[in-house]
């Protein structure tokens, strides 16, 4: 095992196939789910809209800097993808965009 690293990672898709009790639900927690709710955590943290068209994920992804980004993207998608079918709403196209916070550089204010 190699040094860890954490990521914060976005998970994007499309809902897909929603039945009326997966609409009815998220139209429900729509508020909950909104853009001030958005947080990077382990669990992730669901966004979307009253469309129900797109939603957002994000998420904080520990892993072994070997590994890199990509894994750490598909450690996510696969967390979002369990997430998911847990709820029972449907999803297709996720894709996924992964910052590495220990080698991230932060300008300073002088």
């Amino acid at each position: 095992m190699g040094t860890q690293h954490t990521y914060r990672v976005i998970v994007r898709g499309t809902f897909d196939g929603l039945s009326e009790e997966s609409r009815t639900r998220l139209l429900a927690e729509v508020d909950a789910h909104g853009l001030t709710a958005m947080q990077f955590t382990e669990e992730g943290s669901l966004a979307y809209d009253r469309t129900l068209k797109h939603f957002s994920y994000r998420l904080v992804v520990v892993s072994d800097a070997e590994d890199g980004e990509e894994m750490a993207g598909a450690l996510a998608e696969d967390r979002v993808e369990t997430a998911l079918r847990e709820l029972g709403h449907g999803y297709k196209a996720l894709r996924s965009t992964v910052t590495d916070l220990d080698t991230m550089k932060i300008n300073y204010k002088r």
